[in-house]
């Protein structure tokens, strides 16, 4: 067990907490959340011992092993990467060759005293190497390479030869191989597409026995993983027994209460303060204004916390598309290969997108999702075949790569307007306010955003505009939790064509009505929402979700 208690910790003039605690639990799967800033890292790096706390104690027990996953993996160089995997668990590595050194010490000859501690200290060894998991440490990197996407033809490919997505994987896979006692981790599905992200929940649920605490804007993920919140938010930490979705029932909950308190309390304070004021300068009353002003001084007032405000934007209805916004006929794309030769990306694609149709893209890492909405976006043109727009499409796309072409040196603001630049600042600040750009953060500059900043900015220039054709790819990537509901209503409402790519599967669930999946080459589409798609394809489990099965589906055109 863990133990936060009455801790406070100050950065600069913000205090983070006064007066704190919570405990982690042997065995509890737990989920920390509050809004940005409120001092999510700093608990984990106060449990680490990266941070200390200004006042309060935290309590972990001796020899607990405790592993930690961050956005800032480092530099990774010189090493395979199953040698990366493995080298993260050091004391398990280190005691495996001190064993080889004693069993090569046990060959030649030496006095029965040495032998007999040098036995001693080998019995020791030995059992601490087995209790570490020393002797299947290099089977269990390899299934959690696996896992994560990296497969046994990567495992020895040096860890320079990975993009950065693929380190952050790399690094997670490291933690989990250390299978510490203490699991934390910090936005582990980030980079990881859905089939990682299900293996990820399976390993959690089946093969980790520890203590986890974990963030994550994904909140199907954060349902499926963990059974207790805790909130970082008001200076404060408080726990609630539940899932994500619990959560926030029961927050609500509490928040009402505390409103219905609190107007009680001020109620009865404007009631005596009345009577003090009405009777204080008659003597007869003298006793009871003094008993009622006591009274008053010993009551702990009820504060309400400042709520994190939410921001309807009306969105401006976008023109009226043609019915078919695009027409495919037997569209294909081939990469050729940096070594020489050609990839398949997909071919023999055709059929029809009609308006107002929100259609997922969905399939493996590398399958060829981005380079399909490409082909859509008019970003690269296919190999063989034809993309037709049909008639009044004005489309938008967006893509990662979206937020590198924002001019670093101008503001939120400047960048919104000059998007649309007929809008009158009322409208630019509400559309700026939708997407969480509140007071001075208008003002702020772009290279001094966020990558979820930089996201929402670019997600906001879009929506603003007359689109009609919205071709997304990962736009909820970098984005928080209450930014992807945001982002969500606001696509819900679109009335125009919505084409995207996300790992999200509570943002498609409540999304899109229409399928396309791109595997080996091929593209099947599914004529229902994203459910419909997991039970046709034979990717449904027992917990509704995708699993490791065949697609077991069928290939329809995309509209006759």
């Amino acid at each position: 067990m863990i133990q936060l208690v009455d801790i406070s910790r100050q950065h600069g003039s913000q205090i983070l907490f006064q007066n704190a605690s919570f405990q982690i639990l042997p065995g509890t799967r737990s989920g920390l959340v509050g809004p940005n800033g409120a001092g999510k890292t700093t608990i984990f790096r106060l449990i680490t011992g990266e941070e200390h706390a200004d006042a309060g104690e935290i309590v972990i027990p001796k020899n607990t092993v405790i592993g930690y996953f961050s956005q800032d993996v480092g530099e990774m160089a010189g090493r395979s990467a199953l040698e990366e995997v493995m080298a993260a668990s050091s004391v398990t590595v280190r005691l495996g060759e001190e064993l080889r050194r004693m069993e090569a010490q046990m060959c030649e000859p030496m006095e029965d005293g040495a032998m007999a501690a040098l036995l001693d200290r080998y019995g020791e060894a030995q059992a601490e190497f087995e209790h570490l998991g020393g002797y299947d440490l290099e089977s269990r990197a390899q299934t959690v390479l696996t896992g994560l996407g990296i497969g046994p033809d990567a495992y020895n490919r040096p860890v320079e030869a990975f993009s950065g997505g693929w380190k952050m994987r790399i690094a997670l896979a490291s933690i989990l191989t250390l299978n510490p006692d203490v699991l934390l981790l910090d936005e582990p599905t980030n980079h990881l597409d859905v089939e990682s992200i299900i293996w990820l929940e399976e390993w959690l649920a089946t093969e980790f026995k520890g203590m986890l605490l974990m963030t994550s804007h994904d909140r199907e993920f954060m349902n499926r993983t963990v059974s207790r919140i805790v909130e970082v938010a008001n200076r404060t930490i408080t726990t609630y027994s539940g899932d994500y979705d619990f959560y926030l029932r029961e927050r609500e909950i509490r928040h009402e209460q505390l409103l219905a308190s609190h107007r009680r309390q001020q109620e009865m304070l404007a009631k005596e303060e009345e009577f003090i004021a009405r009777f204080a300068a008659r003597a007869s009353h003298a006793a009871q204004v003094q008993s009622r002003v006591k009274k008053l001084e010993k009551i702990e007032r009820i504060e309400i916390p400042p709520e994190q405000r939410t921001i309807r934007f009306e969105f401006p209805q976008p023109p009226r598309s043609g019915d078919d916004v695009v027409r495919m006929e037997n569209l294909a794309k081939v990469w050729e290969l940096p070594e020489g030769g050609e990839k398949s990306v997909f071919g023999g694609v055709s059929g029809l997108i009609r308006r107002g149709e929100k259609i997922a893209v969905v399939g493996v890492n590398g399958a060829g999702k981005s380079t399909f909405l490409k082909c859509l976006a008019g970003q690269t043109g296919p190999t063989t075949g034809s993309v037709v727009i049909g008639a009044n499409v004005n489309h938008g796309y967006f893509s990662q790569h979206a937020m590198e072409t924002l001019d670093p040196k101008k503001s939120v603001f400047e960048t919104v307007q000059d998007t649309l630049p007929q809008a009158s600042i009322g409208v630019l600040r509400n559309l700026c306010a939708a997407f969480l750009f509140q007071g001075d953060a208008v003002d702020k500059r772009i290279d001094k955003l966020s990558g979820g900043e930089k996201s929402r900015l670019v997600l906001a220039t879009l929506l603003g505009r007359p689109i009609n054709f919205l071709i997304l790819d990962e736009p909820t990537n970098h984005l928080d939790i209450q930014s992807r509901e945001i982002l969500l209503d606001a696509l819900k409402e679109f009335t125009g064509t919505v084409v995207l790519v996300s790992h999200d599967r509570h943002f498609l669930r409540a999304l899109v009505n229409r399928v396309v999946e791109i595997d080996h080459g091929e593209m099947r589409i599914y004529a229902g929402d994203y459910d419909y798609y997991l039970h046709k394809s034979g990717r449904a489990t027992h917990a509704g979700d995708m699993g490791a099965a065949g697609y077991g589906g069928h290939s329809i055109p995309l509209r006759q």
